[in-house]
């Protein structure tokens, strides 16, 4: 099986975030996002099973070759990382076409039987990327698997969908993305993270990305990109203001009877 897996560098979710201009600063304190270590433990788990290689890619500042570094411990066999200024401010549709392209641009020799995302990202949350990423690449998506099984020539996932079981499938090649419930993501020892080094990891500048593309005669276009061409873009973000005339109720053995004057106090007003 060959299994590409994207991944992404995001503000560390327990650091003092910074704001300046209506923006969160980057590359201050950051960290392999979280969902993205299901979808790597899941592509290394499929390829450990099956045989074959994960290739893992990412877009983002110069330091989120920290993250594919990550997924190289985690067992990934290659990494590739798209870093340019001109890609700064990209929404997830400009993300998911330079991800698609860097995917394709590793398909000269094979393609990809499999792309593997998490279901979202902790700092964006739109859930959108997976299914982009399947559109620009013109294959079958399937999201939030909880668990996930392959044949000779297809996917099959099992997921949990308001109150269901839901069991779809896909032939290859395919995209999934995997829930925070999918597996327990492996800590790599030691031995793993002397081994990540030796791995080929890759950085492409935009020029790059497109020269690569047409190397490997893959019939795609690279949509805008950047925070001017982006269909979406965030006008400003803002520290939500601390709650004001709180009350707080200390339970002394006595806290339920207080809290349910409380709320009888609030609700008779």
């Amino acid at each position: 099986m060959k299994i590409a897996v994207c991944v992404k560098y995001i503000p560390d979710l327990q650091s003092e975030r910074r704001i300046e201009d209506g923006r969160m600063v980057r590359g201050e304190d950051d960290t392999l996002n979280e969902l993205d270590e299901n979808a790597i433990e899941a592509a290394v788990s499929l390829v450990e099973k099956h045989g074959g290689e994960v290739v893992a890619f990412s877009m983002g500042p110069e330091d989120a070759e920290d993250a594919v570094m990550r997924a190289l411990q985690m067992g990934a066999d290659r990494g590739v990382l798209i870093t340019d200024e001109q890609l700064a401010g990209s929404d997830v549709y400009a993300t998911a076409s330079v991800l698609s392209a860097a995917i394709l641009s590793h398909e000269a020799e094979a393609p990809f039987d499999l792309v593997v995302t998490g279901m979202a990202s902790f700092d964006g949350m739109t859930f959108m990327l997976p299914a982009a990423l399947a559109t620009y690449l013109g294959r079958p998506y399937m999201g939030l698997a909880k668990e996930t099984e392959v044949t000779s020539n297809l996917v099959r996932i099992t997921r949990e969908s308001d109150g269901y079981l839901d069991q779809l499938e896909a032939p290859f090649p395919a995209v999934i993305s995997v829930t925070d419930q999918a597996n327990d993501p492996r800590y790599p020892n030691f031995k793993a993270m002397a081994a990540a080094r030796k791995k080929p990891l890759e950085v492409w500048d935009l020029d790059e990305l497109l020269g690569r593309v047409a190397q490997a005669n893959a019939s795609f276009e690279l949509g805008p990109v950047g925070a001017q061409s982006s269909g979406t873009n965030i006008l400003d973000v803002s520290v939500l203001p601390e709650r004001e005339n709180r009350v707080v109720v200390t339970d002394t053995g006595d806290g339920g009877k207080k809290l349910a004057e409380y709320i009888a106090q609030v609700v008779s007003r």
